[in-house]
């Protein structure tokens, strides 16, 4: 008995070790870029080396800046990601800015994140301008520009406000300009081009520089420094999947500034699709053969229509769960109801990308974060019309409800909500329109949807793109609200059909 006993703790410690062994082989590894053509084209380039060994990785695109991918990856929402040693000293370390790769490496490791060497090309910040103007102004370097303070600057909306970019250079060469504007970077090329700004920044590796024809200043005070393409990495991935670690190395030293160059262009201005170029690539670097599979326009419909009405069907359905009773609550009591009126108003006052970004430090990246703002975002016309239907009700026909013996609960269901129906279901539509549109931010932190073909046609200057989301949306949109509209005509009596909101 004794023997059997030991036996069957063997096989189900033996059983116990190989299902471990068995998750963590089986673990995906979640790679983030962020959202401009150069990073989304080395996650695919590490996508690319993790899955041949057998490993299995996903690339998370554009998932936003400096910040959110940084935290992303410290909170393990993200196992990996490309970065730059000048953002990494001047941006996400900028209190103590280390001086070294040695030491940027010393204090990623404090946090538990890990770096490669080098890849191989130095991506600088540069500000541009168009050859003739810069030469009608004498200007060749960034301290001439402030001989000119009424030039007008645009720039990347992460470069308005990092610890590396405007206000700092700004001070460096004591610039007096304040027509300066945020704006995409990829848009800032096209404002350039079409003389509605005179100097832009740049990544020095951009494809565009060459495709415009454009002249980089000359930092003659050397304020910006190297930025040396690395990824940053969880340093438990060393543990649980070194293999992953040697794969991703072997992008060490293989990209120089004219390689990365080329491959930018190739997507910006060939309209080659990132995975196919990465694949080339690795195919010519290190001889690897991938697989890639460039999705239909019907299947990349699909996806992003399933998602896109997750996001909006999870977040209103919680909304009218919420606020009904909120409503209702808030008719009952006048007082404390203008209160919630209120405080479920303040979230309309928020701009919706600044509620995404502040729901990632409670729900990470991805569709969680993106419902969560939804959800706020609706409760304020669904609180605000079933309060507005349930007050607007006749005193005289509660009283007379009353008097018939109906309790409190028998009036609610059978007289003030069949009453307020009409102004619900208006406060329920409006709802569902305004997140149906605001859902498309959502692709800003990964959720998806029907703004993740937006955002890529905004970086690729590709209209098609861009329409492939924008019409989706408006369309979804009008089908809502006829959906709705049907459905009034259906459930709601005749007599309660002309009711509208207050």
């Amino acid at each position: 008995m004794l023997g059997r006993a030991r036996l069957t703790v063997a096989f189900l410690l033996l059983g116990f070790f190989s299902s471990v062994a068995h998750a963590q082989q089986d673990r995906t590894i979640t790679i983030g870029s962020k959202s401009f053509t150069e990073s989304v084209l080395l996650g695919e380039l590490a996508a690319g080396l993790l899955n041949a060994p057998g490993s299995k990785a996903e690339h998370r695109k554009q998932l936003g800046g400096t910040r959110i991918l940084w935290s992303a990856l410290q909170r393990g929402d993200i196992d990996i990601y490309p970065e730059y040693s000048g953002t990494i000293a001047r941006e996400i370390f900028a209190g103590k800015q280390p001086g070294s790769l040695a030491d940027i490496r010393r204090e990623l490791a404090s946090h538990g994140i890990g770096m490669t060497e080098p890849l191989g090309f130095n991506n600088t910040y540069a500000i541009a301008m168009k050859p003739r103007r810069a030469s009608d102004l004498g200007i060749a370097t960034i301290s001439d520009l402030a001989r000119h303070p009424s030039l007008r600057l645009g720039f990347s909306n992460e470069f308005m406000d990092r610890g590396d970019g405007w206000p700092a250079l700004k001070q460096a060469y004591a610039l007096p300009h304040n027509n300066v504007r945020g704006l995409d970077h990829d848009l800032a090329y096209r404002a350039l081009e079409g003389g509605d700004l005179d100097a832009i920044d740049v990544y020095s590796t951009d494809a565009e520089i060459s495709y415009y024809g454009l002249q980089l200043l000359t930092d003659d005070r050397s304020y910006f420094p190297a930025y040396d393409a690395v990824f940053l990495y969880r340093l438990e991935l060393e543990k649980s999947d070194p293999g992953a670690i040697r794969s991703l190395r072997r992008l060490e030293g293989s990209i120089d500034a004219n390689r990365m160059s080329a491959l930018n262009r190739a997507v910006k201005i060939g309209k080659q699709a990132e995975p196919v170029v990465a694949a080339g690539f690795l195919r010519e670097r290190f001889d690897l053969y991938a697989s890639v599979a460039v999705d239909s326009m019907l299947s990349r419909l699909m996806q992003r229509t399933a998602e896109h009405l997750a996001l909006v069907g999870l977040s209103l359905l919680a909304a009218i769960l919420v606020a009904i009773p909120v409503g209702l609550y808030a008719a009952r009591r006048p007082r404390l109801g203008q209160v919630l009126l209120g405080m479920t108003g303040i979230a309309q006052t928020i701009p919706g990308l600044a509620l995404l970004v502040l729901m990632i430090p409670l729900f990470g990246i991805g569709a969680e974060p993106a419902i969560a703002a939804l959800f706020l975002y609706s409760l304020l016309p669904i609180v605000r019309n079933t309060h507005a239907g349930i007050v607007g009700i006749s005193l005289s026909l509660s009283e007379s409800a009353q008097a018939l013996g109906l309790s409190r609960a028998g009036r609610l269901v059978h007289i003030e909500l069949p009453l307020a129906m009409p102004s619900i279901l208006a406060g329920i539509k409006t709802a569902a329109v305004i997140n149906i549109g605001t859902a498309t931010l959502g692709a800003l932190i990964g959720a998806g949807g029907y703004g993740q073909p937006i955002l890529t046609g905004i970086r690729l200057d590709d209209m098609g793109l861009i329409l492939e989301g924008a019409v989706p949306a408006a369309a979804l949109a009008l089908l809502a609200q006829g959906a709705f509209e049907l459905g009034e005509r259906l459930f709601l009596p005749r007599p309660l059909r002309s009711q509208r909101s207050a």
